[in-house]
């Protein structure tokens, strides 16, 4: 997911797609425990779009204690 489709989405759509994400990213943990992934960098990548969302939503929070 690229930054500005980030800063596109609202903060319930945020908070929407990081449930989401990270509940794609445990099923494919657990797969990846049962049997080998054809593409274990999936794992990484994945883990990477769920820190980018977390930190757009904290960004979002700082800004609105801010104000």
């Amino acid at each position: 997911m690229k930054t500005q489709d980030i800063k596109d989405l609202s903060t319930a759509e945020l908070r929407e797609k990081i449930a989401e994400e990270t509940q794609t990213f445990s099923r494919m943990m657990f797969n990846h425990t049962v049997s080998s992934l054809e593409s274990p960098i999936s794992i990484r990548h994945q883990r990477r779009a769920i820190a980018r969302l977390k930190t757009a939503l904290r960004q979002r929070e700082i800004q609105e204690q801010a104000q």
